[in-house]
């Protein structure tokens, strides 16, 4: 088993203070997404579960670090950050796109390298891991990559309608895009935790059977809730979302979570 790579706690944020909540959840940007994505998560559960919020390098407050461009780094940074602060609560991952496919690591690297594994992963917006696209989003220009956001949705509009702005941001979209359109998934152990995997009916980046294809990386349950709307019903449909995971995370402290 080898050890965390580093206490670096500038990859989680934590919006409102819930240190006695009796469960936590770590969230998982989507590509191009920032912490503060998940907030109303923070505002909708706290105090009844810790909200943690991973901050990936290269925006907002760490503008100036370089990108990474590789899943499992990303993996590895963010438990470098969250092992030492681990403690008896039972813990979900919940992810969103390509921060789906980083919290599924993560997971991995939980259970079968640290003997910490998690009690519950949420898989939202993002196909199954074996389920590989060719896509090459990365490698098209500025104008390529804008239009590609303004298509898929979730970005700030102010940001869209700011083109000097967004120019600024584009460095860390292109070096999340190539890090999930890279990645491919690795043959070992899965997690035994149970997957929650939350899909939008009209998700142009997944299809049913492609969502429904998590049930191969877990040795436990496995379910799909599907919501209407396109790549952002996370979004959209944010009560019908909280209501779900509040539910979900229920089952892990009975009583405790409303």
């Amino acid at each position: 088993m080898r050890g965390p790579v580093s206490a670096d706690t500038r990859w989680l944020r934590r919006f409102r203070a819930a240190e006695h909540a009796p469960v936590r959840l770590v969230c998982f940007p989507h590509a191009g997404g920032s912490a503060g994505f998940y907030f109303p998560f923070a505002q909708a559960l706290t105090p009844d579960a810790e909200v943690i919020a991973v901050q990936y390098p290269g925006r907002q407050d760490r503008l100036n670090e370089p990108g990474v461009d590789d899943i499992g780094r990303l993996a590895d940074g963010v438990l470098g950050a969250l092992l030492p602060s681990l403690d008896e609560r039972p813990l979900a991952l919940f992810g969103h796109s390509m921060g789906a496919v980083v919290a599924y690591e993560a997971a991995r690297r939980l259970e079968h390298e640290f003997r910490a594994a998690p009690a519950l992963l949420f898989a939202s917006g993002r196909r199954a891991p074996c389920r590989h696209r060719d896509e090459y989003t990365h490698l098209k220009n500025d104008a390529g990559l804008m239009a590609e956001l303004r298509e898929l949705g979730g970005t700030n509009a102010d940001l869209l309608a700011e083109e000097g702005l967004l120019r600024m941001f584009l460095p860390a979209v292109r070096v999340d895009y190539r890090a999930i359109e890279t990645y491919r998934h690795r043959s070992g152990p899965e997690p035994s935790c149970p997957i929650a995997v939350l899909t939008g009916a009209e998700d142009p980046k997944v299809t049913l059977d492609e969502a429904a294809d998590w049930r191969h990386h877990t040795t436990g349950e496995c379910t799909l809730d599907v919501f209407p709307g396109r790549h952002f019903f996370l979004t959209d449909a944010a009560e019908d979302v909280v209501r779900l995971v509040t539910g979900r995370l229920r089952r892990l402290a009975p009583g405790a979570v409303r």
